[in-house]
């Protein structure tokens, strides 16, 4: 998203300060980039944004962080911003992964809570006026979404009883969570390090009949996921 250079420096020091707080951490240079402004400047907002109070912590190598914990109070969304969660509400609830609906309906309660009731009242009209097309009947193949993005973050092994495309059998595998994808056929896959074959392979989430963390961290993939994806590309191409 491009900024404007007339952009008002009240309006950038709100920005910066939710990036501070939606991200690990930021980058002076990044900041300078996004808000087309020299990295002086930015200095000179994160100095004002420390004055006011902002607990600002700098991160050696890497750029600025807010103190843990702290946290600013809720924004206030625009009509655009709030059709656009609502929009992603229904989209997610075309997905056939029961813990991933029900995570983001919470998160949605939350972001919702703090809209103002015109907001509310419109929301819930485009609720009401807006169709979302495949798995019209909403079902649910698969409830173990939620627990493979935990462990893929905080790589933990996971231990699961796969069943295998057209047959009744399933095997048990020990995998180490690397990414997850979403493919038109509205399937989520699981791509992850499998002990068992030593080599990525690809999981469909549905077909995993038991899942369950083994809290056994593994060592991170140093491959980069657009390496894999190139190298997946050789061998179809």
């Amino acid at each position: 998203m491009a900024y404007s250079n007339n952009m008002s420096r009240l309006a950038r020091l709100t920005s910066i300060l939710l990036k501070l707080q939606s991200k690990p951490f930021v980058s002076v240079n990044d900041l300078a980039e996004q808000f087309e402004v020299s990295k002086r400047t930015i200095y000179r907002d994160l100095d004002s944004l420390e004055q006011s109070g902002t607990p600002i912590i700098p991160i050696a190598g890497k750029g600025y962080s807010l103190m843990e914990g702290y946290n600013i109070p809720p924004v206030m969304f625009t009509e655009s911003e709030a059709n656009a969660i609502l929009f992603g509400q229904k989209i997610i609830a075309k997905t056939k992964d029961e813990s991933l609906v029900n995570e983001f309906n919470k998160a949605t309660d939350k972001i919702k809570s703090v809209l103002l009731n015109i907001q509310k009242e419109k929301t819930d009209f485009l609720a009401n006026r807006t169709i979302i097309g495949k798995n019209l009947k909403e079902e649910r193949t698969s409830n173990y979404l939620s627990e493979i993005q935990k462990a893929l973050t905080n790589f933990q092994l996971l231990k699961i009883e796969y069943k295998k495309k057209d047959t009744k059998t399933t095997t048990s595998r020990e995998i180490e969570p690397f990414a997850i994808y979403y493919n038109p056929s509205e399937n989520w896959i699981l791509i992850a390090w499998c002990r068992l074959r030593k080599d990525y392979r690809n999981f469909r989430i549905d077909r995993i009949q038991k899942l369950s963390n083994e809290w056994q961290q593994f060592t991170p993939h140093e491959m980069p996921l657009e390496e894999y994806v190139e190298i997946q590309k050789k061998k179809i191409f």
